[in-house]
């Protein structure tokens, strides 16, 4: 892609969108950019040079916004006063369909920049740039919970911080299955995109992983993009030889008087194999606590416990949000479990998938029209955009109720409300583990 420029009506205001790449000037500038916006502190060379290695194999597309009036005491106009990154990687969403979406990170505005309308007019650039790109959904990671309602995007998958007391109490019910097998983290640059690839396949709400994870895993990328040493791996290897689940992890070190390992990253392609992962780490000496900080909602382990006691949850937080921005396209990709019609009126304030739908359901998908001219009232029920994202995975499952007393659901139809929740529900809860 070649750089892009538009001239914005304040004149010294410019915006360019460039692939992200760690032999261009303006990478990297857009990259001290964006460190400084999450407060980081600045990059060594290398460490810039190995960040912009992992943003190209992503295939990240980095948008800067340039102020070319700034004063003499300002940063060079070489840096972005704001920073905007998306790439693409597949969801799941139910019954093995997998689709590509549209996702946002890096959104950074500089304090002396902000309340003038930049973010406003990227992320509604970039949306629309998406719709027509054929894009169906969009996602993003918020850091500020309060932004991005208004913009269409609504919260689709929640994890939970766990803590696991592993004294005498721990013990993992259910028989054995396939192998632990201690290995050499570095193998996980290789085996961890595997791996997670049968986990994606699997799970409802997972999203395809960006380059930096395999890193992570295999202890070549700590909180920089540098060696940690002290990450220890093992995976789960089934009975005919197949690697399929994975922990890294790392002790904490015995200044505490409670000897703990913080896990770094877990993968399992079944319950079973997470079952094993966890009998695994129950098993190591001389360790009375296990920190997780991306459980499931719907975690199986505290069933898996002979004392489920042992299992605590320390805080639940919003994850993956997602903005549906083709309703007709989004809702014929889903899996549907169970048959049933329904006229949806779709409020969009950004018009990018707003309307009148006719959706039909019959063994597991979905005919969805666009109705075209219909009218409101010729709805069954009316759902904002931001709501409607959220229903789109299944997430909220018996929250429709509080939804709509929430305003985000209008019901046109006496019964409509109902017919929503029982259309919309999925057997199970979705859970995504890759954050961006």
């Amino acid at each position: 892609m070649t750089a892009a420029e538009q001239q914005s009506d304040a004149g010294a205001i410019e915006f360019r969108r460039f692939d992200a790449s760690p032999t261009d000037p303006q990478s990297i500038d857009w990259l001290h950019a964006a460190q400084s916006g999450f407060y980081e502190g600045r990059s060594t060379e290398e460490h810039i040079n190995l960040s912009l290695k992992a943003s190209e194999t992503d295939g990240r597309v980095f948008t800067g916004v340039y102020d070319n009036g700034q004063g003499a005491s300002a940063l060079d106009t070489a840096v972005p006063v704001a920073t905007y990154a998306t790439m693409q990687h597949s969801l799941n969403t139910g019954g093995g369909r997998r689709v590509p979406v549209h996702q946002i990170t890096s959104v950074t505005v500089r304090p002396t920049h902000r309340r003038r309308g930049l973010l406003r007019e990227l992320m509604t650039d970039d949306l629309a740039r998406a719709r027509k790109g054929g894009l169906s959904v969009a996602a993003l990671t918020a850091t500020e919970a309060s932004i991005y309602g208004r913009f269409g995007f609504g919260v689709s998958t929640f994890l939970h911080s766990v803590e696991v007391v592993t004294d005498e109490r721990f013990r993992i019910t259910g028989g054995t299955i396939g192998r632990m097998e201690m290995t050499d983290p570095r193998n996980l640059e290789s085996w961890a995109p595997e791996i997670f690839d049968l986990f994606h396949a699997f799970t409802l709400g997972s999203l395809g992983r960006q380059h930096r994870y395999a890193l992570s895993a295999a202890g070549l990328w700590g909180r920089k993009p540098e060696p940690d040493p002290d990450v220890r791996a093992a995976v789960h290897v089934s009975a005919d030889g197949t690697r399929d689940g994975y922990v890294s992890y790392r002790f904490e070190g015995w200044d505490s008087d409670t000897p703990t390992v913080q896990i770094v990253d877990l993968v399992a392609a079944t319950p079973e194999v997470y079952r094993e992962l966890w009998r695994f780490l129950g098993s190591l000496d001389l360790v009375t606590l296990i920190k997780y900080g991306a459980a499931s909602p719907a975690d199986p382990l505290p069933w898996m416990l002979s004392d489920r006691r042992a299992y605590r949850v320390k805080a639940e937080r919003d994850h993956l949000w997602l903005r549906i921005l083709d309703t007709v396209g989004a809702l014929q990709s889903r899996q549907w479990p169970r048959d049933g019609a329904l006229t949806l009126c779709v409020q969009d304030p950004l018009g990018l998938a707003g309307g009148v739908f006719r959706i039909e359901v019959s063994d597991g998908s979905a005919n969805v029209r666009d109705a075209g001219d219909a009218s409101r009232a010729s709805a069954d029920v009316e759902v904002d955009i931001q709501t409607l994202s959220s229903l789109y995975l299944g997430a909220t499952g018996d929250a429709v109720q509080a939804l709509a007393a929430a305003g985000g659901i209008r019901e046109l139809r006496e019964g409509g409300t109902h017919d929503l929740e029982h259309l919309f529900a999925t057997t199970r809860i979705p859970y995504c583990i890759t954050g961006f």
